[in-house]
């Protein structure tokens, strides 16, 4: 009996101690997870809860593994940090915490929904430009059961919950829900969600971007992926049949365009060179060519990027383009007089443009789309570089604007859906919006917004950028 005890505590160590191994390495992939992907608050979310998890297998009380069995999250964990690792998963908002609901007139008879202040996804970000909310189950498939009983919620009343959640808001509405099986499903729970859901294969295959472990072959280390998710099942269920913050016909693409500049005015006739930097240049090379706003010229495949106000200036600013050393090197009673309360914002800016250039930075995020613009962002730009810029800052701001699409200002329905505050300014849900419409990301300084549109739980893709200022260069 006492060598039979002592094989079950061995035992029981070497589960503990291969589980806390596993602890170690999710918490560095979660350190790894890319800042432009997921939000800081969702990484220490997931942080906390490994750790959470780690303290537990630290305390577990080995003398009684007979009667309480080693149990933890941390394959659910494991799974939902592969997901994060898609590079098609991007504006991840929300992870492993409620999503508060706030109900539309329309929806309120939804009885599932209607008693509910918040619904739990595991995460809430944007898949291939759309939005979507990600259910993770890592349980073994076959006690996964699909009618409820008095030990668990079925998998039809869950699903049937999510889905009433979704369609009772307009501004956290998601254009699907992906659900994540890791260790698969029967072929009974699957052909349920099929038929009374909707349910089909997402379009996508995941990759093992992560490799856990490596052998030696002939002298040489070779990786091995692990292929932890092999049997993994990945369903999507669209929420709606046609979603209204996504171009849906080619009519109302069409309309949308709206390009102020004349034809002969446009790409081909362009001189970045006058007046403008290397780097200004070369920027704008990377972006496709603006020669045509007719619809045929464009597919639905087309890959935008929507600029905002603080983007269009950062790349026509005298700082962005070779004046930041000079900037520097001039007298600080000039430059206070010059600058007055904004002294201190430029010079910061001036320093780090040195540090990091700004076009550089850029280059691989407008490199081959077509850049977007809508209409109150032009005003307000041209405004600004007509009282704030210099000869040839305004020079780089024509050139600049010969490069881009302007469109209608058409915010998709769940970004105008926000409520306005101060926070949440009537003209950025315009900017922003207009760039969900697109699909598109926005390139923006405005960090404030963009934290206060994820604190809502809702999932926009952005691309943070540096600000700059004009100078009078």
């Amino acid at each position: 009996m006492r060598n039979q005890g002592n094989r079950e505590r061995r035992s029981m160590e070497a589960e503990v101690e291969a589980a806390k191994k596993r602890c170690r390495e999710l918490i560095e992939k979660i350190d790894c997870l890319d800042v432009a992907t997921i939000k800081s608050n969702c990484k220490h979310t997931l942080l906390k809860l490994a750790h959470s998890e780690f303290s537990f297998l630290s305390r577990f009380p080995i003398h009684l593994a007979s009667s309480q069995p080693l149990s933890v999250n941390l394959g659910h964990l494991e799974a939902i940090v592969y997901i994060l690792q898609q590079p098609f998963i991007t504006a991840v908002s929300r992870v492993c915490k409620p999503l508060p609901l706030s109900f539309s007139s329309k929806h309120k008879t939804l009885s599932a929904a209607a008693s509910l202040n918040s619904i739990h996804v595991h995460i809430v970000c944007n898949l291939n430009k759309n939005p979507v909310w990600v259910i993770v189950s890592d349980r073994n498939p076959n006690y996964i059961t699909w009618h409820s009983n008095n030990k668990t919620k079925g998998l039809k009343s869950r699903i049937q919950q999510v889905l009433d959640a979704a369609k009772s808001t307009n501004t956290l509405r998601p254009y699907s829900i992906i659900l994540f099986f890791s260790n698969g499903l029967t072929i009974f729970n699957h052909q349920k969600l099929k038929d009374e859901f909707g349910a089909s294969k997402l379009a996508l295959e995941f990759s093992d971007s992560d490799f856990d472990f490596a052998e030696e072959t002939e002298g040489e280390w070779v990786h091995v992926i692990p292929g932890m998710y092999k049997e993994a099942c990945v369903l999507e269920i669209k929420v709606d049949h046609v979603v209204n913050n996504v171009i849906s016909s080619e009519h109302e693409v069409k309309d949308s365009f709206l390009n102020v500049f004349p034809p002969e005015h446009q790409g081909e006739n362009m001189n970045p060179n006058l007046g403008s930097s290397n780097s200004f240049s070369a920027l704008l090379s990377q972006m496709k060519k603006v020669e045509s706003t007719k619809m045929e010229d464009f597919s639905h495949d087309d890959d935008f990027i929507n600029f905002d106000t603080t983007a269009l200036i950062a790349i026509v600013s005298g700082i962005s383009n070779g004046c930041a050393e000079e900037l520097l090197n001039k007298p600080e009673v000039e430059l206070r007089h010059r600058f007055k309360g904004n002294y201190d914002f430029v010079i910061a800016q001036a320093m780090s443009e040195l540090q990091y250039p700004i076009h550089a930075n850029l280059r691989a995020a407008v490199s081959g789309k077509r850049g977007i613009i809508c209409e109150s962002v032009l005003s307000e730009f041209k405004e600004l570089v007509l009282m704030c810029g210099g000869a040839n800052e305004k020079h780089r701001a024509d050139q600049l604007l010969k490069c881009l699409l302007v469109v209608r200002d058409s915010p998709s329905e769940r970004l105008i859906g926000l409520p306005t505050t101060r926070k949440l300014a009537l003209k950025n849900k315009i900017v922003f919006g207009t760039g969900d419409y697109w699909r598109a990301p926005t390139l923006t300084a405005n960090m404030a917004f963009v934290r206060a549109v994820a604190q809502t739980g809702m999932s926009l893709f952005t691309i943070e950028h540096s600000p700059r200022a004009l100078t009078g260069n």
